[in-house]
């Protein structure tokens, strides 16, 4: 049974199969840290920007 699941296996294409093109490295760099680190930033950017809390308070500590 484990012979049968071998990763071997994922190699033959199925009918219909149409993978496409792999990506180059810096395509998977900008997609897997750079677009999540723009959006991490452009976030944050918008929580500080519509922050509506009192700034006086921090001010007289």
């Amino acid at each position: 049974m484990l012979l049968m699941s071998s990763p071997a296996f994922a190699l033959t294409r199925d009918a219909g199969d149409d993978p496409g093109e792999g990506l180059s490295v810096g395509e998977t760099l900008g997609l897997y840290v750079g677009l999540p680190i723009l959006a991490f930033l452009v976030i944050a950017g918008l929580v500080v920007a519509l922050d509506k809390s009192d700034r006086k308070s921090s001010d007289a500590a």
